[in-house]
């Protein structure tokens, strides 16, 4: 079939949709996103590129030249105690790759590099998919019913097209044990391009600088079992990240109390998803709907693009078909996917150090790490890991 007459439904438009639309608009293909939120989120933490693999594919897209343009630039971070006394400084490698870049400047480039070939349709979500022979009919909250091609589910680890079409959340959710807290606030540190982290048992807050120090990254983690909360309910998420932070030391109570105010507040678990089967029929799953690896991985964003990319590539180079292009897409990219997956077990320990001991050695790793023959050892890894695939040179 000539791709030109195929129409794809995304739903979500995040980083996944967006950079799936991109690509597939280059390759003939119609495009519409469906999004829940009335508008383009722009918060969110930083996300970064690392490695050949994500660099290439960024760059065939051609929005390399302007990710690298908004850049952060982040320097080394520290651990301080409840004095705000520096212990350690950790080095700037650890944690971003060769770009990071703010997760809503990225949304935004992407959006942008789409809008004249993309519908976007804001403040609607998919309420039903009817997989047929012909397309795939859909119903949404809003709009009238349409037909569509194919249906590809990119919007997050709550996924709505994985639950309509796959089933419930529980069947593929695994709980990494804690859950995470970001919002944007004032720089009221002063910090240039860096950032301060305080750990406590079970508990740890990060404040770091962005756009230029112009404004902060107030950033919580904290070891919980999964909590009966509504993930709509903004009010309740705040009490509960209050009650288990407030009188914690440090900029705590400082970050807490600008928190009501925080145009962006995100609350959420921290956990993986795992599936057999990323398609079906029609329909196929793209990013954290299919394969989220968490956020301690920090291979999420650089894993939905590459798989975007890989998608639209695969869909093209099969004339439309999808069963052959859900299937070369799936082989090609579930051995990358279970690599960033397993890259993000066990962070949890590191990340939020369960007993002050534990807290007291991990700085002493970080102080001694300069001079210790594997210092280099977790940036290796990660570096590794976000190689271990080689990507069609797909024409765009």
């Amino acid at each position: 079939m000539n791709p030109t007459r195929k129409h794809v439904l995304i739903s979500g438009a995040s980083i996944a949709g967006p950079a799936l639309a991109l690509c597939l608009n280059r390759h003939g293909f119609a495009t519409t996103i469906v999004e829940k939120s009335p508008a383009l989120r722009t918060g969110g933490y930083a996300v970064d590129f690392r490695g050949k693999a994500h660099l290439d594919v960024l760059r065939r897209m051609g929005v390399l030249g302007e990710i690298e343009r908004a850049r952060t630039r982040m320097g080394a971070m520290a651990m301080v105690n409840s004095a705000g006394k520096k212990l350690v400084s950790m080095p700037e490698d650890l944690f971003a790759g060769d770009v990071e870049i703010l997760r809503g400047d990225l949304a935004r480039i992407l959006v942008d590099a789409t809008r004249e070939r993309t519908e976007y349709v804001f403040g609607d979500s998919i309420t039903g998919l009817a997989d047929g022979a012909d397309g795939v009919d859909v119903t949404f909250e809003r709009a009238a019913p349409r037909r569509f091609d194919l249906v590809v589910g990119a919007d997050g680890f709550h996924s709505n097209v994985r639950s309509i079409a796959f089933g419930p959340e529980r069947d593929h959710a695994t709980h990494l044990g804690l859950y995470n807290a970001i919002f944007t606030t004032a720089n009221h540190l002063g910090l240039d391009r860096t950032g301060l982290g305080y750990s406590t048992p079970g508990k740890t807050v990060t404040m770091y600088s962005a756009r230029d120090n112009t404004e902060a990254k107030a950033v919580f983690y904290f070891a919980s079992a999964l909590l009966d909360l509504d993930r709509h309910d903004t009010a309740g998420q705040q009490k509960a990240l209050a009650e288990r932070f407030r009188g914690g030391g440090w900029e705590t109570d400082r970050l807490l109390d600008a928190m009501a105010d925080a145009p962006d507040f995100y609350f959420d678990s921290v956990g993986q998803i795992r599936m057999d089967a990323w398609t079906r029929g029609r329909i196929a799953l793209l990013g954290d709907a299919a394969c989220c690896p968490s956020s301690l991985s920090g291979m999420g964003t650089g894993l939905a693009v590459v798989g975007a990319y890989a998608l639209a590539g695969e869909l093209a180079a099969a004339g439309g078909d999808h069963r052959t292009a859900f299937a070369r897409y799936e082989a090609l990219v579930r051995p990358y996917a279970e690599g960033c997956q397993k890259s993000g077990e066990g962070v949890s320990r590191f990340m939020v150090p369960e007993t002050r001991f534990m807290a007291w050695f991990l700085n002493q790793n970080f102080r001694l790490l300069p001079y210790l023959p594997w210092k280099g050892m977790m940036a290796r890894s990660a570096r590794r890991t976000a190689e271990a695939i080689s990507v069609p040179a797909y024409d765009l």
